[in-house]
């Protein structure tokens, strides 16, 4: 018995020491001489690729990861041709210096044997046989209005910030000349799109020409949709790094970040301006030059505030295209807390889709948590209907800006007031030229955080929001507007001392 057992241990062990043998013997891609050879040592910047992924297989495996990046390069690139070349406006006519093209990335050629294959080439734009296709003479330009920034003038910036990045881009502030702040964009070599690339392709020079089409395509729209509610491209820069020859950075417009938290603790006038901007901004994408633009990437963070206007700053994840349909239950539009399904025209299209897309995602971003709160009383009932209909798709971008405007006109106009009873409680003295330095208290919202600073439409309405605080008892009319040209007044907690001033006016309640 004793025997036996140890003859079946043995065999058990004979049995796995063979197995483990044949395993590496005859998995794929293992040459026993091969391993014997060091590895090549990795370029800089490129993540080792782990033993065992495609990278490392031999033969078809590996070729056809070179191919599969090698078609992405392409059909980035004649994407950017497409928005370059799509409805060019006629003032695009004038060229650039040094065409575009000369400085843009390493391209998929055809494979001139009888395979047909993509490969890649250096330096080198999409080759084409006489069929058609691209050109080796496709041009990418970008017709930029002077005055263009470029190299030289980021040579020598100085006050260098770091401000953010995304999946793609890296962004940073930067001051030119010590007198222009500016933002600059280039690809981020630690980011998501470049890591994940290399990780699949261990080719970090090719990931890079892959990732920068997305700055190109952003570089073309920027140029070819010009509203005052999108960011502006002053310029740009090709110029060597991390071992990678011409590669770019934008010059463009400098905002500041949107943040929710700090909207919403701002006056109600104020995020009605980045409401109206945003309507404004859609209605022009949705009659754009090159038809109906949607935002895929529909986020806060893809806008900037600028002189207190809304701007769009990325535009990589843009698309002009119109999904196509047979029927309505093609045009489905998916969200995380609503659907919607859309008629399906008789060319084929899903009718608006674009334009639907970009106002929902105002509605769930922007509407519900910026119009109505804190807004008039007279006017929330407006404001009421304009956020259900935007979040049931039940108005047109066209609809909704009128709408807006409409808010807007009321407001300016101090219409909405008409319907509001303004019979004082007190009676107030009128001291001209003469203000209160001191005696604050605090109020929300307000444009002073350690006063109470409203704006308001006139005298009367002064003496309405006095009456409604318990802590006034005068207020004082500065020479200061807001960007609706209504009135900066500070109202006060009393008034005992009173200076002179000749740009203010002083109201103190005398009964009441």
């Amino acid at each position: 018995m004793r025997r036996r057992k140890i003859a079946v241990a043995a065999g058990c062990c004979l049995s796995f020491l063979l197995g483990t043998l044949l395993n590496v013997l005859f998995i794929p891609g293992f040459d026993p001489h091969q391993q014997q050879q060091p590895p090549p040592p990795p370029r800089r910047g490129v993540t080792p690729a782990i033993a065992g992924s495609p990278l490392y297989w031999r033969g078809g495996d590996r070729e056809s990861q070179r191919l599969a990046l090698a078609r992405q390069i392409r059909e980035r690139y004649e994407e950017v041709v497409r928005y370059q070349q799509h409805q060019a406006p006629a003032a695009a006519a004038r060229r650039l210096v040094r065409p575009l093209e000369r400085r843009l990335m390493d391209l998929a050629q055809q494979r001139t044997s009888s395979e047909q294959a993509l490969r890649l080439e250096k330096g080198k734009a999409p080759q084409a046989d006489s069929r058609g296709g691209s050109s080796p003479e496709a041009k990418v330009d970008l017709a930029l209005n002077p005055p263009l920034l470029g190299c030289r003038d980021i040579h020598n910036v100085t006050s260098l910030h770091y401000l953010g990045s995304g999946y793609t881009k890296a962004v940073y502030k930067v001051v030119l000349n010590r007198t222009l702040a500016v933002a600059l964009k280039s690809v981020d070599f630690g980011g998501h799109d470049i890591e994940n690339c290399v990780k699949q392709y261990a080719a970090l020079e090719d990931c890079y020409r892959l990732a920068s089409y997305k700055i190109v395509k952003e570089m073309i729209l920027l140029q070819r949709l010009q509203h005052s509610n999108i960011l502006q491209l002053y310029g740009y820069c090709y110029q060597d790094s991390n071992d990678i020859p011409d590669t770019l950075t934008t010059i463009t417009e400098l905002g500041s970040p949107l943040e929710m938290i700090q909207l919403l603790q701002t006056s109600w006038e104020d995020r009605f301006r980045i409401c109206l901007s945003l309507v404004r901004l859609l209605h022009y994408l949705a009659h754009s030059p090159l038809g109906s633009v949607t935002l895929l990437d529909f986020r806060p963070r893809q806008f900037v505030i600028v002189d207190g206007e809304l701007k769009v700053t990325d535009l990589d994840d843009a698309s002009i295209e119109e999904s196509s349909c047979t029927s309505n239950r093609d045009c489905f539009i998916e969200f995380p807390a609503r659907n919607f399904t859309l008629p399906c025209s008789v060319e084929g299209r899903c009718q608006n889709m674009n334009e639907k897309r970009n106002l929902y995602n105002a509605y769930r971003f922007f509407f519900t948590y910026l119009l109505p709160h804190s807004a008039p009383s007279s006017l929330r009932p407006l404001l009421d209907m304009i956020v259900n209909a935007t979040g049931e798709l039940h108005w047109g971008i066209d609809e909704t800006v009128a709408q807006l405007e409409r808010v807007l006109h009321l407001y300016k106009s101090g219409t909405y007031l008409q319907n509001t009873t303004r019979m004082p409680k007190a009676e107030y003295q009128q001291i001209p030229e003469a203000a209160i330095p001191d005696e604050n208290y605090r109020c929300w919202p307000s444009y002073h955080h350690k006063g109470c600073l409203l704006s308001v439409f006139d005298v009367g309405e002064a003496i309405e929001v006095c009456e409604n605080h318990s802590q006034c008892k005068a207020f004082v009319l500065t020479n200061q507007t807001t960007w609706t040209g209504r009135q900066l007044v500070f109202f006060k907690m009393g008034s005992n001392h009173i200076v002179p001033d000749p740009d203010k006016i002083t109201y103190v309640k005398v009964t009441g």
